[in-house]
């Protein structure tokens, strides 16, 4: 599936990582030059600089030719604009929107090119499971036909990992780290990145179980 996301807040980066680690072909696009800057080295994914609002760098990021189109800006106003283009200028099959202010919730619909509206407190796997049509979760997202799985823990003062750097713990087989999110922002999960109490952490696996996951970090 080919997904084009605007918005590389903390929201819009997570999701792009899922759905690289699946095996989508995933580009995510962002207003702030240093937001992507930051980004640079995201496995799988594709930045690209710019306002999505402008037809034009949605046509050069792909539109034409997505399956899915997901808004996940902090503005309603650019989620309204961009999912209007994506289904009426580029015939997006599926265009998801974040809704960030709960009173602007009616306009999120068809008529604005809105296939699913979500709004911005739904957790991660939830939204994901909107977006895609996913409908198999469980306690956990299972990606449809990629056999992935995705599972998120967090590092307390108590947990065995606390104060240990990523190349330091071991992951069961078939499983990586997909982001570690520290006050709110996601960073590249580098092996000399050293986890602190308050980190949350989302990890993909097509073998691990939710208890394994545990028994690595806590």
């Amino acid at each position: 599936m080919k997904v084009l996301i605007a918005g590389a807040g903390r929201l819009g980066t997570q999701i792009a990582q899922v759905l690289a680690a699946a095996r989508n072909v995933v580009t995510l696009v962002e207003y702030d030059d240093n937001r992507v800057a930051e980004l640079q080295g995201l496995p799988h994914v594709r930045l690209l600089a710019g306002d999505a609002c402008d037809a034009g760098l949605l046509e050069r990021a792909g539109a034409l030719t997505c399956d899915l189109v997901i808004s996940a800006t902090g503005r309603d106003e650019d989620n309204l604009v961009i999912s209007l283009l994506a289904k009426r200028r580029f015939g997006v099959g599926r265009v998801a929107a974040r809704v960030n202010d709960a009173e602007n919730a009616w306009l999120f619909d068809q008529r604005w090119g809105v296939d699913v509206a979500v709004p911005s407190a739904t957790p991660l796997i939830s939204l994901i499971e909107e977006a895609t049509g996913a409908t198999d979760t469980v306690a956990l997202l299972r990606l449809s036909k990629a056999g992935v799985e995705v599972m998120e823990t967090a590092i307390t003062e108590r947990s065995r990992a606390a104060g240990r750097t990523l190349g330091e713990i071991t992951l069961p087989a078939g499983t990586v780290v997909a982001t570690v999110v520290r006050d709110g922002r996601p960073t590249v999960p580098a092996p000399g990145v050293r986890l602190l109490p308050g980190d949350e952490l989302l990890l993909v696996s097509h073998e691990a179980t939710e208890q394994e996951i545990h028994a690595a970090f806590q």
